[in-house]
């Protein structure tokens, strides 16, 4: 624990540390609103991350979240087409519970035909995809055919800060209090930390899995409405590759690839990083493209750093044995 915590120390730190040097060449890039902006914007990259913590601390990994977006975010668009007056909450609803049966499609096959996570992610993102083009024939929907409440949602303002972020904040705590305060956060640790050792104490190593695929799916339906709705466009490749940020946020923030540590302030702080980096580097004249070079290298310090704790950790264990003896 003590090692996430530096971890989170070093990663509030650098966001700190590329603040005060963008400060330096735009100083409103630190102006209140703006940080707001860069917050609200970052928003759906926080939400996902979420979900994706948790399939990631039981050893396992969702592909599919972008994918489950879009296929969402494309059905919510086309059920306000069809009818516009439905309220949003309605809408809401829809997001949460269909991206909750996508991700428990990729829970089943996980847990019941014991395919390895990656192959069914890889899998069922494809078919998402290209579900949407069987739905839409490769057709967009635009603003022009969005309802007004629809697009409108996500950019409402509550006390100086759009809705979308205040969604982010909301996830954030409830998982925080989720993965501390539940049964099913602690069996999610359990799972990952050890499984042959979860199973002893009566934990069902793969319906802990599978609920953590349904988190990570119901929380990417949710993102998929607010995304559609905040951009006001819908189209097959929509979020195409943002599940690469997604498993860059949690791994930068300190997720342990090999599951059972990790915790919900380091992955909010690691997606805030890479937002950050992303809105401040058009601002310092650095091309946006640099933006996936340096989040492929924040993937790779942060797995080695992560390696290297856990090398050392097991020093610590078998020299505690050594004295022991």
């Amino acid at each position: 624990m003590t090692h996430l915590k530096s971890r989170e120390a070093i990663l509030f730190g650098a966001i700190l540390g590329l603040l005060l040097v963008v400060a330096t060449r735009f100083p409103g890039f630190v102006a209140p609103e703006n940080l707001i902006a860069v917050f609200t914007d970052t928003s759906p990259l926080i939400v996902l991350a979420m979900g994706q913590m948790a399939v990631i601390l039981t050893r396992c990994i969702d592909l599919s979240v972008a994918a489950n977006l879009a296929l969402t975010g494309m059905v919510c668009a086309m059920i306000n087409v069809a009818a516009p007056d439905l309220p949003v909450g309605v809408i809401l609803t829809v997001a949460l519970a269909m991206g909750a049966m996508l991700g428990a499609i990729n829970g089943i096959l996980v847990w019941k035909l014991s395919i390895p996570p990656i192959v069914v992610t890889l899998g069922t993102m494809t078919i998402f995809r290209g579900i949407i083009f069987l739905l839409t024939e490769g057709k967009w929907i635009n603003a022009h055919e969005m309802s007004p409440q629809f697009t409108g949602f996500p950019r409402a303002d509550l006390l100086g800060m759009p809705v979308l972020g205040w969604i982010a904040v909301l996830v954030s705590a409830v998982m925080l209090l989720a993965m501390a305060r539940t049964t099913l956060g602690r069996s999610i640790y359990a799972v990952g930390g050890n499984p042959h050792a979860a199973v002893y104490t009566g934990i069902d190593v793969g319906k802990t899995q599978f609920a953590a695929f349904v988190i990570s799916g119901m929380l990417a339906g949710l993102t998929g409405y607010l995304w559609v709705a905040r951009y006001s466009v819908a189209y097959v490749d929509i979020a195409g590759g943002f599940e690469l940020d997604v498993v860059a946020a949690c791994v930068i923030g300190g997720v342990s690839i090999a599951g059972g540590a990790g915790t919900v302030v380091g992955t909010l702080l690691g997606a805030l990083f890479l937002g950050v980096v992303k809105n401040a580097l058009p601002v310092v004249d650095i091309s946006p493209f640099w933006q996936l070079a340096i989040s492929g290298a924040a993937i790779i310090i942060a797995v080695a750093f992560n390696a290297q704790s856990g090398r050392t950790k097991g020093r610590v264990i078998l020299k505690s044995a050594e004295h022991a003896q």
